[in-house]
This record gives structure tokens, sequence and C-alpha cells, in this order.
């Protein structure tokens, strides 16, 4: 199966072009961005070599749905989805912070944890805590965002604030709609038989001020899920939960001898790991949303993004 390993695209108007991670972003004229998700994946900070079939499509249309449905809590970058990997929004300068919330002693804080630390970015965990139990009520734990090719660190409200990355108003609004998005993705996740474990959030300021949320929502690069039903009977049996989310990936990864670490090489990705990676992507994007997968044309992607975006800058 094709993947959209990277994008190279040359639209109207267009006057910059960002490559990430695993989203390509166009900037068109001063207020316009395209961003288009590859279906590249990363894991330690690392993107792998070889990519996911659908994977963009994926987080594009999971992002999609999460931002339509949360737009009453905190207005969004987005304006229009004219293909399956793509959105088209509102540009705005992103807070230098990733919102980190964790409603669950999973991944990072796990690992914290398990090293005898109890505190983790400036909040105190309690004691007691066995891997994958709830706190007693979510916490936000910020990361730095780093630029390519860095890693982002964990930092603490009070350092925030200090350093003056974010000014204290505008940081205490972050924490309300952060706490706010969690509740209302924990709520969606639980209809579908699921708990949102933890996820981060990126927002940005348009130039008239207005804070916006704005990337990717609840999607499996940003989000864990686990699944609802045997969560309690797996915790008393001391057993690991299922898990809906790119855990995997980097649990396979750690098997296999890479944690990102210097001098550790990727293991090498088997077309049958990548498809098995691929089907649990298209896996979650239907339990998550309650909707069937519809798999975009895959003949000759790029020229279908360059028409789809074409068209819908176009209108606007």
């Amino acid at each position: 199966m094709n993947a959209l390993d990277k994008s190279d695209f040359n639209f109207t108007g267009q006057t910059h072009v960002y490559h990430g991670k695993v989203r390509d972003v166009y900037s068109i004229g001063d207020d316009i961005l395209v961003m288009v998700a590859s279906d590249r994946i990363s894991a330690f900070d690392v993107v792998l070599p070889a990519g996911i079939p659908y994977k963009g499509q994926v987080l594009n249309q999971i992002a999609e749905h999460f931002l339509d449905a949360t737009s009453d809590i905190v207005p969004n970058w987005k304006l229009v989805s004219p293909d399956p990997v793509v959105t088209i929004g509102k540009k705005a300068t992103p807070f230098k912070v990733e919102m980190v919330i964790r409603g669950y002693l999973s991944g990072h804080a796990a690992r914290t944890y398990k090293s005898g630390e109890r505190m983790l970015c400036g909040v105190q965990m309690p004691e007691g805590l066995r891997e994958n139990d709830a706190f007693p009520e979510p916490i936000i734990t910020p990361t730095t965002k780093a630029d390519m090719g860095l890693h982002d660190e964990d930092i603490s409200r009070e350092d925030i604030l200090a350093k003056g990355i974010v000014d204290e108003g505008d940081y205490l609004q972050l924490e309300k709609y952060t706490r706010a998005l969690f509740q209302r993705g924990q709520e969606m996740a639980n209809e579908r038989g699921l708990i949102l474990v933890d996820t981060k959030y990126e927002f940005g300021k348009l130039q008239d001020g207005t804070i916006v949320l704005i990337d990717e929502i609840h999607t499996p690069d940003s989000s864990r899920y686990f699944y609802l039903e045997g969560y309690a009977e797996r915790q008393d049996a001391g057993e690991a939960q299922r898990q809906l989310s790119k855990e995997f990936v980097r649990q396979w990864l750690i098997e296999n001898g890479f944690q990102g670490k210097e001098g550790q090489s990727v293991p090498e990705m088997t077309s049958e790991f990548v498809t098995m990676v691929s089907e649990r992507y298209r896996e979650l994007y239907e339990k998550v949303t309650g909707k069937t997968f519809e798999p975009g044309d895959l003949t000759n992607i790029p020229e279908r993004i360059q028409h789809n975006v074409e068209e819908a800058l176009a209108k606007l």
C-alpha cells in the first residue's frame, strides 16, 4: 500500500512551509495554514523509517471529529477539511508549551513513579498507586514545545510563569480549557466503551488576541485510551490494560532495544508490522468516533491533495 512519507506542495499563495515530525504545515498569505497529516510515525521523538498507510487520514479525521465536538468549550483553528489528510485553518501564534493532562498513572508518569520519583512537573503524585490506577483528580504536567529534532522537556507551572514563557492570565486560561476539554474527551470516550487516560493540547493566539485550540486533539498520537470493559478486573489482577493508543509501538521498540537513546538503532519495520500498525490505527478511528472508516484513494495521494486543497483555497 502507498503511504504519504513526505510532502512537497506549492499551493497558490504559499509563503512558507514547515515540515514537522508527522505533519507538514503550509502557510498561505499571512493568516491561513494548510496542515497535511503525513503517514510518518514517530516515537521517542524519532521519526521511524517506514510510513503507515492511512495513519494520516486517521489522525486528521479523528482530530476533525473532536475539534467539531469541542468548539463550544474553546474556539479552534479549523476552517475546513477538504481532503482526508488535510485541514485548512486560521494561523495562530503557538504558545511554547504543550498542555499534557493525565487522569491515570500511565506511560511517562508511570515510568517516573517506578523510578521512585513522586514529583512530576511540580505536581505531587500520591503514594500507593499502581501503574494504570486513576489519580484522585487529573493532573496537568506541561512540557516545553521543542524545536524540530529536540526533545520536549517537562516543566512546572511555576517555571513557566517565572521564565515568562506564558503570562499568568493566559496560562490560567490554558489550564481551564485543558481541564474542560479533557472532561469532555473522557465523557465521549466512555460513551464508546473507552477510557481517555491522558492527552495533550496545544493552543495559540490569533491576531485579535483570541486563544484557540490548534493542531490535533484526542488522536492516538496525542492520547492514550484503555478499553473500559475489564479495566477494573485487570487492575485488581495486576494485569496490563488493553490499550488503544500508540503505546504499543513504543513497547515494540523498547522490546527491540530502542528508546531513542544515543547509539541505538531503530529495529527493522517489516511489512507485516507496518500492516498491523495501520490496522490498529483504523480500528482506533472506528472505536473512538463510532464511524466507519472510509479509506481514501491511494492511487496518487499528492495529486489528490493538490487538487482538493486548491479547490478549497479558491472558495475561502
